[in-house]
């Protein structure tokens, strides 16, 4: 009888060491899994904040808004100097220096896409600008950020 609990215990012991075992094992993976791709989450998630708050600036400014609302879509960044120059120099002016970044507006039932980069990685974030005042013609306004 004492032989057959000491057999049981060394059962359990050994599951539990193999246990411990996955544990470690499973550890070490992902600590390097992510020690290889921790810079790429980063960059987005900051980027996509920046994105956010520049937008949202743009999107409670009464002014900004107007100008928004004014214009036809669609209208490029390199249309944004006549029309939009408030726009154009409030995102340039938030952007910081290690982005190049840029916009365009859109109706809300387009699909919004920047001929202006197209060969690497982009982080896009959008708001709807709907309404102020005096007008209703809801749009899009899409930005459009790269690093340097």
């Amino acid at each position: 009888m004492v032989n057959r609990i000491i057999k049981n215990r060394k059962g359990w012991i050994e599951i539990v060491e193999v246990f411990i075992a996955i544990l470690l094992l499973t550890g070490i993976l992902l600590l390097t899994i992510k020690e290889k791709y921790p810079r790429e989450n980063e960059t987005a998630l900051e980027i996509a904040e920046i994105e956010y708050t520049i937008l949202r600036d743009i999107e409670l400014n009464n002014t900004l808004r107007a100008e928004i609302l004014s214009v036809t879509p669609p209208v490029e960044w390199v249309n944004f100097n006549t029309n939009l120059a408030k726009v154009k120099n409030k995102i340039e002016t938030m952007s910081p220096s290690n982005l190049e970044c840029a916009a365009k507006i859109c109706n809300l039932t387009d699909i919004c896409i920047s001929e202006e980069f197209s060969e690497r990685s982009i982080y896009a974030e959008s708001v709807v600008i709907s309404a102020d005042i005096n007008t209703y013609s809801p749009r899009q306004l899409k930005m459009f950020c790269r690093e340097k």
